[in-house]
């Protein structure tokens, strides 16, 4: 047979393969009912019925290294593709996705046993053309023996020979998941429509729909990525995008509580900034703190399993189209709702602190006779805390990185607050001002202990936490304490202030601090200009050092100490 030639031998093949498959082009022509994709598993199993009649009749003739069972497999494939990309083309109207679906079940299948079948040989060789992968992925293959890059030829030729041709009708596949997706996300409407969330149920996280609409994606990645990695796989992403977002804006983002105001006229300082209205001291229920709190579990669910979602499309598409994966604006949009609803958390608070706030200033400070245990209004705020914090620390227990971050806002929030309205308690007398010292120990401690309130389980607060309430709270101390200071002494006052608030220089806080000490005009002007006099020298003195040659010189160093005895004068002066 050898002695023919490779022309003879070409034609002798091509011959032998044409009769062999001409019953199989009769029997499904375009213009049978037998051709459509329902019955597409006739196609097959017509084959395979070929290849044993073949073994069986036809295999001692042909030399084996001519591979004639390979060849007449492979133009088998090529007929059927060709027939079922044309039908499609001519029948688009009659396709759905379940005949789409189960046409494609069925072809790979084949395809799978086609390739199976035949593992190797020289003929099978010659249809794999090596793809050429990245250095990086060529670089990871070599030191991990065994390992396979991702841009390697798939192990047969028959895998996709014939499944190609469904690939450009797959926007049926698409749509129908768009049509699925649409109905699943009306459903999670309707469950949170009737949603009631319970303090009995004790640590409930994220909602059972986040779970259920990334466990469909899921099925609908695996699905496409079987059928397609190029284009079709692109649209599914889009796909997702949009019922992420959608799942974002109308199962969420709705239902977060909203603090009911009732509005008087007349500006306040809140914790969160300056409004207009002053509301009325109607707070979260427990029902809609756990509301937000789920909502916060589940925005940061999402957040993390979309990451991990654009990082398996990324693997999964070609890598033409890798770039084009990019789920920020949806990432952003979690991270958004996270924020909204720790703010949220925060705000509710403010109604009881403000409240507890303005108690402290309207009481009258300057006829305070004795020191007595804890004022009224930090039993208030008290009380607001043991029975809303452990609250939100139940239910924020699968996400705490979120209740150390509101603990940080309201501390944040809470101390600037608290010297606002410091400020505004006046006149103050000696004893009173021991009491507010008092007060603002117990409120300190209060903070401090704000993590672990009414927990079984004592944990440390965070370094930085303590940082942040220790350092505030002692600035409110410290604003108690030059209060209680004697200022017959003038030059001694302003130094002693100037010392122990840390070279604070604003004038207007200095000027508050003497209206708490109620002081007539006159006697506050003597002081302030003698402040803004002392305040002038220190600020030029430390300009001085920092721009010298940074040597440990007395210009340089910033003790308030030398300042002051190199500023002071030679005799006292006295507010006559």
């Amino acid at each position: 047979m050898d002695a023919l030639g490779d022309v003879i031998k070409e034609n002798l093949i091509s011959w032998f393969i044409k009769m062999q498959l001409t019953d199989y082009d009769m029997l499904f022509h375009e213009s049978l009912e037998s051709s459509w994709l329902d019955k597409v598993d006739r196609r097959y199993s017509w084959m395979k019925r070929t290849l044993l009649k073949y073994e069986e009749e036809s295999s001692a003739i042909f030399p084996h290294e001519w591979s004639m069972p390979e060849r007449l497999c492979v133009e088998f494939c090529h007929m059927t593709k060709k027939g079922l990309s044309s039908l499609m083309k001519t029948r688009g109207a009659d396709l759905d996705v379940k005949l789409l679906l189960f046409a494609i079940q069925k072809t790979t299948t084949f395809e799978k046993f086609l390739s199976n079948r035949f593992v190797t040989s020289s003929y099978i060789e010659s249809l794999m053309p090596q793809k050429i992968p990245k250095e990086d992925e060529q670089q990871e293959h070599n030191e991990e023996p065994g390992s396979h890059p991702r841009l390697q030829q798939d192990s047969s030729p028959f895998l996709g020979m014939i499944s190609r041709c469904f690939e450009s009708h797959l926007n049926v596949y698409i749509e129908s998941q768009d049509r699925n997706l649409s109905e699943l996300l009306n459903k999670f409407i309707g469950d949170m429509k009737s949603y009631n969330p319970s303090v009995g149920d004790g640590g409930s996280v994220a909602f059972p729909s986040a779970a259920d609409l990334f466990i469909f994606y899921k099925k609908c990645l695996v699905q496409c990525a079987s059928l397609s990695t190029g284009p079709p796989l692109l649209e599914l992403t889009s796909i997702f995008q949009k019922y992420l977002r959608e799942y974002s804006e109308r199962v969420l983002t709705p239902y977060i509580p909203k603090v009911q105001t009732v509005s008087s006229t007349g500006p306040r300082l809140t914790l969160t900034g300056i409004r207009r209205d002053t509301p009325s001291d109607v707070k979260l229920t427990n029902d809609e703190l756990i509301m937000a709190c789920n909502i916060l579990c589940t925005a940061d669910y999402c957040l993390e399993t979309t990451q991990q979602l654009e990082s398996k499309l990324k693997e999964k598409i070609e890598d033409s189209l890798s770039d084009k994966i990019d789920f920020n604006q949806q990432i952003d949009d979690f991270r958004t709702l996270t924020s909204s609803c720790i703010q949220l958390l925060v705000q509710d608070s403010e109604s009881t602190c403000v409240s507890a706030f303005n108690v402290m200033v309207k009481l009258p400070w300057s006829s305070v006779e004795s020191v007595g245990d804890q004022s009224t209004y930090v039993s208030q705020i008290f009380t607001h805390i043991r029975n809303t914090i452990p609250l939100i620390r139940e239910y924020l227990a699968s996400a705490r990185k979120y209740f150390v971050n509101f603990c940080h806002k309201f501390a944040n929030a809470f101390i600037p607050a608290f010297i606002t309205h410091l400020y505004k308690c006046k006149p103050i007398s000696t004893i009173a001002a021991e009491q507010l010292l008092l007060d603002t120990h117990s409120l300190k401690t209060c903070l401090l202990e704000l993590p672990s309130v009414g927990s079984n389980v004592i944990r440390k607060a965070p370094a930085s936490y303590t940082k942040l309430v220790v350092k505030g709270m002692e600035r409110a101390e410290l604003i108690v304490k030059i209060v209680m200071s004697p200022h017959e002494l003038a030059d001694e006052f302003v130094s002693h202030y100037l010392s122990i608030m840390h070279g604070d220089n604003d004038t207007s806080n200095f000027q508050r601090v003497l209206e708490m000490k109620g002081l007539k005009r006159s006697e506050q002007h003597v002081l302030i200009e003698l402040f803004k006099v002392k305040a002038a020298a220190i600020q030029g003195s430390e300009s001085v050092g920092v721009s010298g040659s940074g040597e440990k010189g007395l210009l340089g160093m910033k003790k308030l100490e030398i300042v002051e005895r190199l500023m002071r004068p030679r005799t006292d002066s006295k507010i006559k």
